[in-house]
């Protein structure tokens, strides 16, 4: 199922509760949340470095670049 660009903002908005302000400004600044598959939701971060701090920190997160791949 697709993410709308409204659900989009609402979990952005639910992760900038969770991590605080410091840690989404410095992370998910332009993370796409893209679509939810069953109990697996696709979100995509700006660059590799943001990714890999995300899915070590909090949760596990692709490359934007993965995304472009994934939609061929």
């Amino acid at each position: 199922m697709k993410i709308s660009l409204v659900q989009d903002q609402a979990i952005a908005a639910r992760m900038a509760l969770i991590v605080g302000a410091d840690n989404f400004d410095r992370l998910f600044r332009g993370v796409q949340f893209d679509e939810f598959d069953g109990t697996v939701m696709y979100v995509y971060a700006v660059d590799e470095y943001r990714a890999a701090e995300i899915e070590d920190t909090f949760v596990m997160v692709l490359p934007q670049k993965l995304k472009q791949e994934r939609d061929v």
